[in-house]
């Protein structure tokens, strides 16, 4: 029986809410390892289900205890958070009088800064996307300019369809689809417009000749469209031959917030910009500029130091 009722709540997340492929995978996984647990406490359905189950299971994934790997607090939180909906839809369904988890709160997890990179760093990165002049260089530069002027996810980036993009003068910008398909219009700055008008000019066409003739932006050799891990690859590639180290497939996106708030931009545009549902999301990176003034207050106010 539980089984059918995670179904059930997974296919409710993909219809209702849209949620991404990955994300529902990762829901999967999290209710699939509750749904054991219950199991071994003769759980068989989700109305059978107390408090006291809920408060061990989320005791249990932090520890390991339940026979799975023991999860960081903010995989944790995560797990706690699924497990929560999936109650408060029994409820709502009437498959059970009352939601067990409404008491169990998902672990705190500390506050992280985002890593950012120096604009010069950021500079070198995409300068060394494209060591040669051939279709795959200039794909790679025209993908990663794009990802850094937009502050788009990877996988933003790699959906792109070539009738996303509007490179009309005056108007150029990109639809990108966020997090629970979300539809977003960013402007595109003068590189990043170069960049990708040299690519899908004397670049895309190249790659397309070897595929079907799919609409997607981004090709790889075969004309098929870029996967993430390709694009983390081109990322990350670039940055070993830039010399920046420790450059994961988000820090683009850090990068384009941080130095927007360091420029004076408001949160709110940012917040924009980034696709984020709530500005407190976005908020956290006034903390890495708030760091910088510091460090300069510091550096440059003659009384600053006793």
């Amino acid at each position: 029986m539980l089984a059918s009722e995670r179904e059930a709540y997974l296919a409710h997340l993909a219809v209702e809410r849209g949620l991404s492929d990955n994300t529902l995978a990762a829901y999967r996984r999290d209710l699939e390892r509750y749904g054991q647990f219950l199991a071994s406490r003769a759980r068989d359905a989700i109305a059978d289900v107390t408090r006291d189950d809920v408060a061990a299971f989320a005791s249990a994934i932090g520890t390991g205890s339940d026979g799975g790997s023991a999860l960081a607090p903010a995989s944790a939180s995560r797990v706690v958070v699924a497990v929560r909906g999936w109650h408060r839809f029994a409820v709502a369904e009437g498959w059970s009088d009352d939601d067990p988890s409404v008491e169990i709160k998902p672990r705190a997890v500390p506050k992280r800064l985002p890593k950012a990179i120096p604009t010069d760093a950021v500079a070198a990165i995409l300068e060394a996307a494209s060591p040669e002049d051939g279709p795959a260089s200039l794909r790679d530069r025209a993908l990663l300019e794009l990802v850094y002027a937009t502050g788009a996810r990877i996988s933003e980036a790699v959906g792109l369809d070539v009738d996303d993009v509007s490179l009309e003068p005056g108007g150029e910008s990109v639809l990108l689809r966020g997090k629970g398909r979300k539809e977003r219009v960013v402007p595109v700055g003068g590189y990043a417009t170069e960049a990708l008008h040299a690519y899908l000019v004397r670049g895309r066409p190249a790659l397309a000749s070897h595929g079907v003739g799919l609409a997607a932006v981004f090709l790889n050799a075969r004309g098929g469209r870029l996967s993430r891990q390709s694009a983390w690859a081109i990322l990350r590639a670039a940055a070993e031959r830039a010399g920046v180290p420790d450059v994961s497939p988000h820090t683009l996106r850090h990068s384009f917030a941080t130095h927007l708030l360091s420029g004076g931009a408001d949160v709110r545009v940012v917040q924009e910009l980034l696709g984020h549902a709530s500005v407190t999301t976005t908020q956290v990176y006034t903390l890495v500029t708030r760091d910088t003034l510091r460090e300069v207050y510091a550096s440059a106010h003659p009384r600053a130091r006793g």
